[in-house]
């Protein structure tokens, strides 16, 4: 690409942006001295996750811990119970040891920068450099679901299986390094557009995977039993197998326990099982 086309290509994107640019709260105060702790949290909330059904949690979550240090104080079982509805209970973990070790070493504010972030809990190179970007306007070159279409639909037309190792370049190229995190606002505001009126490009992706049934799966089953952990506290496993709320094969249910114990989300002692707490350092 030469330089008019890059220039035409932002044009494009930044036009559509002033016509139908998405407002979100994360986005609405993002020069407050705790904004950038509100970004992380944002942005563990939105992995895999609508920014639709995000945005009622984000604004109850910021309400009741609006800094690293007020969340340093929760218990994890509290924090599961704010967190829930939301799925994929681990984040929820995460976000409270991100609190912790941000307060201690951090003296509160959130790294500025991806390679010190991708060091935190449940954040790793795609969401280290978001929060950097959106938090501080750090020149991240970011691909997500909606960056990948604009993408495939402007660069990669009628062709198949593209990897991102592809459209990273094209995507360093057309970057815009003044404003970074309008650009990369832009765009995927531009990508979830797009999906409304075209097939979507990412079904062209080499990395384009249909969601697994979420009805009657493992996942369903442990966020049964983190609900019931965490509302209810205590409980024998007998205890959580008559409480699910969900239906559940005896072999399923014993697998989601297990893998509970695992991730360290699900303690055990003597039988009976308890939300896991975090060490506070």
């Amino acid at each position: 690409m030469n330089r008019d086309e890059i220039e035409g290509f932002r044009k494009t994107i930044y036009n559509a942006y002033e016509k139908m640019g998405r407002s979100f709260p994360w986005r609405e105060n993002i020069y407050g001295y705790y904004a950038e702790w509100g970004i992380l949290v944002s942005e563990i909330m939105l992995q895999q996750t609508q920014t639709s059904r995000v945005v009622p949690f984000w604004e109850q979550w910021m309400e009741k811990w609006p800094t690293p240090a007020h969340m340093k104080k929760a218990s994890l079982q509290e924090v599961l119970q704010a967190w829930s509805g939301l799925g994929y209970n681990r984040r929820a973990r995460s976000l409270l040891e991100c609190a912790e070790i941000i307060t201690r070493k951090f003296g509160g504010r959130v790294p500025d920068t991806p390679a010190v972030l991708e060091n935190l809990p449940g954040i790793g190179a795609y969401t280290a450099g978001a929060i950097a970007c959106f938090a501080y306007n750090y020149p991240a070159v970011l691909i997500e679901t909606n960056i990948r279409a604009v993408m495939l639909h402007f660069f990669f037309e009628n062709e198949q299986d593209v990897k991102d190792r592809q459209i990273m370049p094209l995507l360093d190229l057309v970057l815009d390094r003044t404003n970074p995190r309008v650009w990369n606002w832009a765009m995927m505001d531009y990508g979830a557009e797009l999906k409304k009126f075209t097939p979507n490009p990412n079904h062209r992706s080499a990395h384009y995977t249909q969601q697994t049934k979420f009805e009657g799966s493992i996942r369903q089953i442990r966020g049964s039993l983190i609900r019931q952990l965490s509302a209810k506290g205590a409980a024998t496993a007998e205890e959580l197998r008559a409480g699910l709320d969900v239906r559940a094969e005896k072999e399923d249910f014993y697998k989601a326990l297990e893998a509970l114990g695992k991730e360290l989300m699900v303690a055990e002692r003597s039988g009976v099982y308890s939300i896991k707490p975090i060490g506070k350092g």
